[in-house]
């Protein structure tokens, strides 16, 4: 910087413009942007204030002509300059002073600039390199060296580092791996050397690395930089956003990822391009002023977070451990200080399941449990924790053993395992699938670590090496390395292979006493949170490369009254129990950000836990308590269950009267009628086990009423322009008809490809009309194009575009699409409308697209030929290619919740695969009506937003299937109607939006498949256009208003829909039938008769 400095205040304006040249061009980002010219605008002023108005048009003309692209106004008032005798005289220049005082001035705020600039980071300052870097990295050459040698010795004799270490002939049998050699270290896993990194449009993730020598098992790290906005270009003085001094995360936690200085280095070229985690896109988050280009807004993280108290739960005694359910997100295990386990369906407030503590076959325990039983039979839980899968939980308490449970949905819960773990108290448990077995994971006060067979109980591994009780197990995975943190109560962090060959690391945590760590969701950060004896408390995140405390989080009580427990959520938050109230930070933040007392009540140090989704909190409080706290998500999920149980108590009120015992009263009310009525009132569904359990995870705008039986439903037919709200979309492009469409997960744009292989993008502006900017069927948006006037268009094959199969998929922060008409797929930006890349040229072309939803580098082709791609763009390599259909792919779905991807094909086919191996799991054919032959007709797939059932979408019917065996648990059939043309879910997944070929748009409950509303054509379409000309091809719901949607028409129109106000909602939902309205009863295929007639 002192060079770049020296230059501005001397104003060698070409050199200054050369220096920069090697960091950043003009038009690579907006910091860029203001940065040159900034220095153009200051040359151009210095040339006018010599009145050498020749120069001045030279540098208008050559130097700042290339911001008129961008504005215009500006521009034109920059030329009009020339015209002044004095520039001074123009009211935003007034205060220029002399040249030397100007420049100074300019270059503070150049400097904020190039601070703030993502291009420019980690360059300012030569790294700092630790003392053993060097070491460490001669380490990781030997160490490669021997791992290549054809003939390893154990101890080999290393003398020189001028030639490649070899080792003598062999002596003997192969010598095993030198893993605790303390020259060498532990050896890493071939083929793990970093692959070089690529500048393009997404930041390369970091590369795999082996299991490092002086560090972690694990990935370079990365430094997450919040990101600023660039400001907007402008005559006077630079103004410098508040965001650059108070750099605050956006909404979508969209940091900019670089690698840090221990990683190697990014060399510069064209491809492979990299693809990192959405959240560190750093596109389409800076606020800017250029024309239409409106996309940030500033971040109030709080509003995110679980803060509303929205159940408060009386447990009977303290709770010591919780966990929600992975899939079911309102269920909640509990477990106690006297031994107790609790299961709760937080969303009815019933208590599902209490279980005393008791040793199940007391003639298996060891003798030394038997007699510590004995002498005082008090045990404690530890902690609770669901399996991956939430089949299983596991139970370890204070007293040598842990117990397994399988559980099978609502109370059903059945023993498991019961092991005798440790002498002494079990720590803590875990579930982990190294080798894709099932296993648990225990550490005790015998100061082990055993690994156990999650079916039979059998011990696989045990880790001794802590010299102190061991408190805590972290198991975690990166690439194909399987591995367990360990922490001990003398403050000691080991790491463990599951192997015999000892701990790899030895680091001190923070506090040094007791220690808990966990990864973020995405398993890319990891943080630790400790408490000392006297009482100090911490929460760091890991540098894992080294080992080191990357970040130290402020803000915890002086002296911690207990021990701090703490947990994470979205990738994006902290949350720990501390001083009486739960305390939040954002992950790319040390300071506080905010402080919750949830109504106070809560003990000095409350236990906490968030569900998967981050939208509920559980907090232990006072008197044996538990409150939930929830955002709005989180609310409108309890609401669904509050209904169900308050439909449930007033038809069970019957069943419960008769019981006298206040207590056993209590208990036939949770158990005989509030749980039978539940296992109607909610969806069943089969679980990851197989067996049959409650759907939980549904989030509904508008809580259904319960319908009257004295009223008579009518289904509600929508016939008139009058009786709902639509809009056509406006058009000035040439388009024959609309076959991709999309909103953008903002809600507040649609999507749409048409035919021809061009992308139309409609966005709606904030007004007085429309104050959030959403989409809304009330205020027409702007068909929008970047200045440049370019159109994302698709390269296309050497057959018509018509005739081809398109397809797209959108980045989750809306700064990408990625799509193919046939030909190539191509990279877009969504902000400029560019190509940043193409790829995957036909034959096979690609038919359907779908991002990894933990892995953006990860995509997933459909192909014409039927195979399923896998293919990485950071490394442009095709990782798996997956072969079970027989026609071309026309579907395909993730379920981060279960791993798996689900695909459909042409040939009626759904197949599941697991997503960590791409194994085939199941496959089975869609049951077609009778009589009609399996047309190569598109299958469509979409899950539910309980990740466990999907939607099946065929022009013969509508289906939802449970995803692990693949059983049909509806469908619903048209009969004497137009064949369906497409389908979605709402946002909600409480509806079923469904158009057909006859242009009418059908309204389903999803949880029945039954149909409440239909809107035939006359009421959106003119009377001038015949609905025998004009289908509609597809359908998309908003992302967060249920009941918004829209609709993609052959004729090339885009309808947006909505219910009227007055009304809110699609009709009314079908009567209860046989005592229940949502029941998905897993019965012979067919809907009822009273549902095939409705349409």
């Amino acid at each position: 910087m002192k060079y770049f400095e020296d230059e501005v205040h001397n104003g060698n304006w070409d050199e200054v413009e050369k220096y920069l040249s090697g960091f950043t061009k003009v038009d690579d980002n907006r910091y860029s942007m203001k940065i040159f010219f900034e220095i153009r605008k200051q040359k151009y002023l210095e040339a006018l204030d010599k009145h050498d108005r020749s120069k001045a048009v030279d540098i208008l003309v050559k130097d700042l002509k290339v911001f008129a692209t961008f504005n215009e106004e500006l521009f034109k008032e920059i030329t009009q300059l020339l015209t002044l005798e004095n520039f001074r005289e123009n009211e935003q220049l007034s205060k220029y002073g002399d040249t030397k005082s100007a420049r100074a001035i300019m270059l503070v705020e150049l400097k904020k600039l190039i601070e703030a600039n993502p291009l420019f980071r980690d360059k300012l300052q030569f790294p700092n390199l630790k003392n053993s870097r060097l070491r460490t990295l001669i380490n990781q050459s030997l160490n490669w060296q021997h791992q290549l040698c054809k003939n390893p010795r154990p101890n080999p004799d290393i003398k020189t580092l001028f030639v490649d270490h070899t080792c003598g002939q062999p002596n003997g049998a192969r010598a095993p791996s030198p893993a605790n050699n303390p020259l060498l270290g532990s050896l890493p896993k071939a083929g793990g050397f970093p692959n070089l990194g690529a500048h393009g449009p997404f930041q390369p993730t970091p590369a795999p690395v082996p299991t490092p020598l002086a560090g972690w098992m694990s990935n370079p790290a990365t430094v997450n930089h919040p990101a600023v906005s660039g400001g907007a270009i402008g005559l006077g003085a630079p103004s410098i956003p508040a965001a650059l001094k108070h750099p605050r995360t956006p909404p979508t936690n969209a940091t900019v990822e670089y690698p840090s200085g221990e990683s190697d280095h990014v060399s510069k070229r064209t491809r492979p391009m990299g693809i990192s985690d959405e959240v560190n896109l750093p596109v389409n988050v800076l606020p800017v002023t250029f024309p239409g280009h409106s996309h940030g807004q500033p971040f109030n993280a709080p509003d995110d977070l679980p803060k509303t108290v929205s159940r408060t739960l009386n447990q009977g005694s303290s709770p010591m451990s919780m966990d929600f359910h992975p899939v079911q997100q309102t269920i909640l295990l509990v477990g106690t200080n006297v031994g107790d386990i609790g299961l709760w369906e937080v969303g009815s407030r019933e208590r599902l399941v209490l279980k005393n503590f008791k040793v199940w076959d007391l003639s298996v325990c060891s003798m030394p449990l038997q007699a510590a039983l004995v002498k005082d039979p008090g045990v404690s839980v530890n902690r609770v924790i669901w399996s991956p899968d939430g089949s299983l939980f596991g139970v370890a308490y204070s007293r040598h053993i842990v117990q397994i449970y399988s559980y099978h949905g609502n109370d059903d819960v059945r023993q498991h395992l019961e092991i005798d773990a440790h002498v002494g108290g079990v720590n803590d448990i875990a579930f982990s699938h190294p080798n894709k077995q099932p296993c648990v994971i225990t550490c005790g006060d015998d100061k082990s670590i055993k690994v156990w067979d999650a079916a039979t109980g059998a011990k696989q591994y045990t880790f001794e090496g802590h010299e102190a009780p061991v408190y805590s197990v972290c198991p975690h995975y990166k690439e194909n390395i399987q591995f367990i943190f360990s922490t001990a109560l003398d403050g000691k962090i080991k790491a463990w292979l599951y192997d015999n060959l000892g701990s790899r690391v030895d680091y001190d945590a923070p506090g040094r006493w007791c220690t808990t760590m966990a990864y973020s969701a995405d398993g890319t950060r990891l943080f630790s949170c400790g408490t000392s004896k006297e009482g100090e408390s911490f929460i760091v995140e890991w540098n894992e490369s080294e080992g080191a405390v990357k970040r130290t989080y402020q803000g915890f009580r002086k002296r911690s009254l207990g021990v701090v427990q703490f947990d994470t959520t979205k990738n994006r938050f902290l949350a720990a129990g501390d001083d009486f109230s739960i305390k939040f930070w954002d992950m790319d933040n040390v300071q506080l950000l905010t402080t919750v007392d949830a109504d106070g009540g809560l003990p000095a140090s409350p236990r906490i836990r968030f569900n998967k989704d981050g939208t509920l909190l559980a907090v232990s409080s006072n008197e044996n308590g538990i409150k939930v706290l929830a955002n709005t998500d989180g609310i409108r999920l309890l609401r669904t269950f509050e209904t169900l149980s308050y439909d449930a108590s007033r038809t069970s009120e019957a069943v419960a009267k008769p019981t006298i015992n206040p207590i056993s009263a209590a208990a036939a009310a949770a158990t005989s009628a509030g749980l039978a009525d539940r296992g109607v009132s909610v969806v069943a569904i089969a679980g990851m086990n197989g067996d049959v359990r409650n759907l939980g995870d549904v989030k509904p705008r508008i809580t259904e009423e319960s319908n009257d039986k004295s009223k008579i439903w009518k289904l509600t037919e929508i016939n008139e322009p009058s009786q709902c709200r639509s809009l056509r979309l406006p058009e000035n492009l040439r388009v024959t008809k609309i076959s991709r469409l999309i909103y953008t997960n903002s809600g507040n744009a649609v999507l749409a490809l048409a035919s021809n292989a061009i992308h139309l993008l409609w966005k709606w502006q904030r007004s007085d009309r429309n104050s959030s900017g959403k989409a809304t069927a009330s205020v027409s948006p702007q068909l929008w194009q970047p200045p440049s006037g370019i159109l994302m268009t698709n390269d296309v094959s050497e057959t018509s575009p018509e005739e081809a199969v398109p397809c797209f998929a959108l980045s989750k922060n809306d700064s990408y699409v990625m799509s193919a008409s046939g030909g190539k797929i191509s990279l877009f930006n969504m902000m400029t409308f560019k190509t940043m890349t193409t790829f995957m040229p036909p034959p096979p072309a690609a038919t359907f697209l779908a991002f990894h939803p933990q892995d953006n580098n990860i995509i997933a082709i459909g192909m014409d030929d039927s195979t399923i791609q896998i293919y990485n763009v950071r490394v442009d390599e095709v990782k798996s290619k997956l072969k079970g259909h027989s026609k071309r792919i026309t579907g395909l779905a993730f379920s981060h919740a279960l791993n798996v991807l689900v695909s459909s094909g042409a040939d009626a086919q759904l197949c599941v695969w697991n997503s960590d191996g791409w194994e085939k799991q199941k496959a089975r054919y869609l049951q077609l009506p009778a009589g009609r032959a399996p047309a190569q007709s598109d299958t469509r797939v979409q899950f539910h937003q309980d990740q466990a059932h999907f939607l099946v979408v065929h022009e013969t019917q509508l289906a939802i299937y449970e995803t692990t065996k693949l059983d049909c648990v509806k469908q619903w059939v048209p009969r004497e109607s137009a064949p369906i043309s497409h389908a979605t879910f709402s946002c909600d997944s409480q509806l079923v939006y469904a158009s057909f070929l006859d242009a009418t748009v059908c309204v389903f409950s999803a949880a029945n498949l039954r149909l409440r509303c239909r809107i035939n054509p006359s009421a959106y379409l003119p009377a001038s256009v015949s609905s025998s000309n004009v289908q509609p091809l597809v359908i998309a719901a908003h992302p967060q208003e249920p009941h918004q949607f829209a609709m993609g028409l052959s004729d090339g129109g885009v309808h947006v829909f909505e219910p009227l106000e007055s009304e809110g909602k699609w009709g009314v939902p079908p009567p209860v039938e046989n005592g229940s309205a949502s029941s998905v009863p897993a019965t012979p295929v067919g809907a009822s008769g009273s549902d095939q007639a409705q349409r």
